[in-house]
């Protein structure tokens, strides 16, 4: 693995931790991170916990200040896998690599789940909604005043 792909890789997985911090991935991401980076070590595995602890809560706990501890916490995990890496010989670092692109793919797929709030409508691709003759629809109207439906004019047709 060339330290190109090595490093592109180790910053998806960054970004992948932190993508499913929050997320109903955690717990499994959460899991793989800790046993590929503890390498069947479990006192290795419980303090990698801790750190993946840490950065959920810091990031649930962002704020305002959100985006700015995104990026801090992403370039975190994205030094701490490319060093983890590095480490390893090939053999192990072509199965770690294997395995940390199952975790970010897993990652990636939790981030785009479609979601919506109560009451709300969740589509994952278009959602086309089309009143005919005076009619009104929507995924979700509140009106708070007056609804003047009128017939539409129809379309002249040009010569």
């Amino acid at each position: 693995m060339s330290a190109e792909a090595m490093a592109a890789l180790a910053a998806a997985g960054g970004t992948a931790v932190v993508q499913a911090a929050g997320t109903d991935a955690w717990q499994t991401v959460r899991q793989r991170i800790a046993r590929l980076l503890g390498r069947q070590d479990a006192a290795r595995e419980s303090a990698e916990l801790v750190r993946l602890d840490q950065t959920q809560a810091a990031l649930a706990a962002g704020g305002a200040a959100g985006d700015g501890r995104r990026a801090r916490w992403e370039g975190s995990w994205h030094t701490r896998l490319e060093m983890f890496l590095d480490a390893l010989d090939d053999s192990a670092r072509a199965a770690a690599a294997a395995q940390l692109t199952e975790i970010i793919s897993l990652a990636q797929a939790s981030a785009s789940a479609v979601t919506a709030q109560p009451g709300g409508v969740a589509a994952g691709g278009d959602v086309n909604v089309r009143a005919d003759n005076g009619a009104i629809a929507g995924n979700i109207v509140n009106v708070d005043g007056e609804v003047n439906l009128q017939t539409p004019l129809p379309l002249q047709q040009r010569d």
